[in-house]
């Protein structure tokens, strides 16, 4: 049984999720777009007492709720609900939370409209949703948030969570990636080498991250429940200014592997991902064949 709240939310770590990143309705999201609202109402009417499978964030949402069940995290962790659906379809969502023992107590049901709204209101660290809308707008307002794009369908059984970021336009601003979309690789090696010692502005994932790090601050380093890796296609030299930045921003990253492009799907399979933040389609791809995938729409990389 989870920790009773006893710190409001803005001294939590609160992730909003929406119900198709939490769990699998691919099938009945498939009646709706086939057959039209109603149908799909009385199907999830139906089948309210069957529940819903695991989504591909359902790992991240478990592992970070058992966090409240180690004594020595004093930083409660709250998971809510953000749901298209009526309060009525919503019941058969409950109900699978039930089933599956998360401990989420709130939730949001829109009827149809965005949740977006709300994830204000409650103060949120983290928005996962399936509609790039929400997402952008969401960071647009400075709330980390990603479009869960999919995954290899499996849910790792290991206890602790690992968590993965790429770091341009995601851990940090896309200034750098703006001199290498614009002029080229040699001059981004020459313009970072030249800025190693200068740290990098924050991105849309940073204050994720520290929050992140604040718990992992709570326990021995060989003991810590979470894991974080940065896993970006820069290479030598360009390394330098990324491992100087965290180092001026005092948060930890257990693990940097720096690819000089090379596909990361493989590598992130290795570190044992949950999810995975990036901001180019092209090496979420990559990766969500291999774990977990959340799309950040952010950066030039995402401008038209």
């Amino acid at each position: 049984m989870n920790k009773v709240r006893t710190k409001p939310l803005n001294e939590s770590l609160v992730i909003a999720i929406a119900s198709r990143a939490l769990f699998n309705l691919d099938e009945s999201h498939s009646i709706f777009e086939q057959q039209g609202i109603e149908a799909y109402c009385q199907y999830q009417i139906d089948n309210e007492e069957n529940p819903l499978d695991p989504g591909v964030a359902y790992s991240l949402v478990q592992k970070l709720l058992r966090l409240n069940n180690l004594e020595e995290n004093q930083i409660p962790v709250e998971v809510i609900l953000m749901s298209r659906n009526s309060a009525d379809t919503g019941l058969r969502i409950f109900h699978s939370i039930e089933e599956h023992q998360l401990e989420i107590s709130r939730a949001v049901f829109t009827s149809g409209r965005s949740p977006f709204p709300y994830i204000s209101a409650f103060d949120a660290d983290l928005f996962l949703s399936t509609n790039p809308e929400d997402v952008k707008q969401a960071l647009d307002t400075g709330v980390a948030a990603a479009t869960i794009l999919g995954g290899p369908g499996q849910h790792i059984e290991r206890e602790s969570l690992h968590i993965a970021f790429d770091g341009d336009a995601v851990l940090f601003s896309d200034e750098a990636e703006r001199i290498y979309k614009s002029e080229g690789l040699e001059k981004f090696t020459e313009r970072e080498r030249e800025s190693a010692k200068l740290p990098l502005s924050g991105g849309p994932f940073k204050n994720f991250l520290s929050a992140l790090h604040q718990i992992q601050k709570q326990f021995p380093a060989d003991r810590s429940p979470i894991r974080t890796a940065l896993v970006t296609a820069r290479s030598a030299p360009a390394h330098e200014r990324v491992v100087r930045t965290l180092r001026a921003w005092d948060i930890r990253i257990d693990e940097a592997i720096f690819l000089g492009g090379l596909p990361k799907g493989e590598f992130l399979g290795a570190f044992g991902a949950d999810i995975f933040f990036d901001d180019q389609h092209i090496h979420c791809e990559s990766s969500k064949e291999h774990v977990g995938t959340g799309h950040v729409p952010h950066g030039i990389a995402n401008q038209s």
